[in-house]
């Protein structure tokens, strides 16, 4: 079986498991620093913040090593769409820091949060390539062209 053959059967399933494993561990970060005392967290917080973490950044590798180094045009244009639309994100992030960033707990959340943006960021076009492939064309506005 080669790697095209890999990426139509496991692409899909592995990309989504990721994106949910992103999401879950995106958590973390959010929860401590919204969190009144986060020093209170019982130990286990942090060790599976960091295992759920180190385990996310593992399946960005796979995804990575699946997708290869050369992309579609099309997965490069997704991969655009979706980088002008993700930069809104830094906006977001001022508003968020502006209005209530005497709430947060900066500390706690701000390294986590930008290493899991940039792991977003970096393997986008990988993650586009193995939950696409075989697709006719992958696009973030369906019907849009």
């Amino acid at each position: 079986m080669d790697n095209f053959d890999t990426r139509r059967r496991w692409g899909r399933p592995l990309g989504v498991f990721t994106a949910v494993v992103f999401a879950v561990s995106s958590t973390f970060p959010v929860g401590a620093g919204v969190a009144k005392d986060a020093e209170s967290f019982p130990k286990w917080w942090g060790r599976l913040d960091v295992g759920i973490a180190f385990f996310l950044a593992a399946l960005a590798m796979v995804i990575m090593g699946l997708a290869g180094s050369k992309f579609s045009k099309d997965v490069q244009e997704t991969t655009y769409r979706a980088y002008r639309v993700l930069l809104h994100g830094i906006w977001v992030m001022l508003v968020v820091f502006f209005l209530w960033g005497d709430h947060i707990a900066w500390k706690y959340c701000l390294i986590g949060l930008a290493w899991r943006g940039w792991l977003l960021l970096y393997s986008l076009p990988a993650w586009f390539t193995v939950v696409f492939v075989g697709a006719a064309k992958p696009t973030l506005t369906p019907g849009i062209d």
